[in-house]
């Protein structure tokens, strides 16, 4: 199934958070936090986006912003463009 979001809104994958602290600490799922990073895996119409936002991109969003969606049991986030609050970038 292909999902293509309309007007300025992008399909994020939310990435996995980690399960063990850096101290060693495994982490039950009621502990763990809402994703904030993902990445992006479909854009809406290039013509009503602000930004120059493209698949691929890692981004990081706030924690209760877009709706969260399943689809063939993957999860995904869809949000306003303009929710996405940065681009993370690999040095």
């Amino acid at each position: 199934m292909t999902i293509e979001p309309l007007g300025a809104r992008v399909l994020i994958r939310p990435l996995d958070q980690e399960t063990t602290t850096k101290s060693g600490i495994i982490l039950p799922e009621t502990a763990k936090e809402k994703p904030q990073q993902g990445r992006i895996e479909a854009v809406g119409s290039e013509e009503e986006m602000m930004t120059d936002l493209t698949v691929g991109d890692t981004v990081l969003f706030a924690k209760y912003s877009g709706n969260e969606i399943e689809v063939d049991g993957k999860k995904f986030i869809i949000m306003e463009e303009g929710d996405v609050l940065a681009r993370i970038k690999a040095d």
